[in-house]
């Protein structure tokens, strides 16, 4: 897969580099050229200096066939009109804007971008969200320990029961939107092809439910 990612800083610097150690393509885009030196001379990713908004710029890093970007500057503003830029104009399928300004996430969230908080998130996290596109997480719970995250049923639960999703005190279904209408399910209540759900996860079980919905 190939991944672009605007900010060189501690954080982007090391989702190159975890996204690089995992297969993938990775584009850095930075306008400090000495910000690419967290890369490390073993990086076998790509580099372009210039801002991380400019149309030519993203037009340079492939923008057009990238699986993912994620918008991890020091800048609110820089992150959430490059993610911006990356969804609405070159569609691409993935993308995350860092921010800091806990005040406006839930503005951005309404604009369908996902955003990340500095704290309780770490660089693997991030790299989870640009790389599991069946999981998408909604909304982030108390201290940011347990999320609400919606997935459609995969094909190897279509049958099973609510009761096969569940791990007690790690995920469990919320509800289920079936032909437009949601409801609360009971752990006998069967999956339908096409049902999407809404499951309560901890952080710590993440990989867990990717276990478990096929991931």
């Amino acid at each position: 897969m190939k991944f672009v990612i605007i900010g060189c800083g501690r954080v982007g610097a090391g989702l190159a580099q975890t996204l690089v150690s995992r297969g993938h393509s990775v584009v850095v885009i930075d306008k400090d050229p000495l910000a690419f030196e967290k890369l490390g001379g073993k990086f076998k990713g790509s580099t372009i200096l210039g801002v991380g908004f400019d149309r030519e710029i993203l037009l340079n890093a492939d923008i057009k066939h990238a699986d993912g970007l994620a918008a991890v500057t020091s800048s609110d503003e820089v992150n959430v009109v490059a993610a911006r830029i990356a969804r609405d104009i070159f569609h691409v399928p993935r993308v995350v804007a860092r921010l800091f300004d806990h005040r406006q996430a839930e503005l951005y969230k309404r604009l369908g971008l996902q955003t990340i908080a500095p704290t309780g998130w770490g660089i693997h996290r991030i790299a989870d969200l640009l790389l599991y596109s069946n999981l998408d997480t909604v909304y982030s719970l108390g201290s940011e320990d347990a999320e609400l995250v919606e997935t459609e049923v995969p094909p190897l639960l279509v049958g099973k029961t609510v009761r096969d999703l569940t791990v007690i005190g790690e995920i469990h279904v919320v509800s289920i939107t079936r032909s437009n209408k949601t409801f609360l399910p009971t752990q006998g209540t069967l999956f339908r092809e096409g049902d999407v759900l809404h499951l309560a996860v901890l952080m710590a079980s993440i990989d867990r439910l990717k276990e478990l919905v096929g991931e």
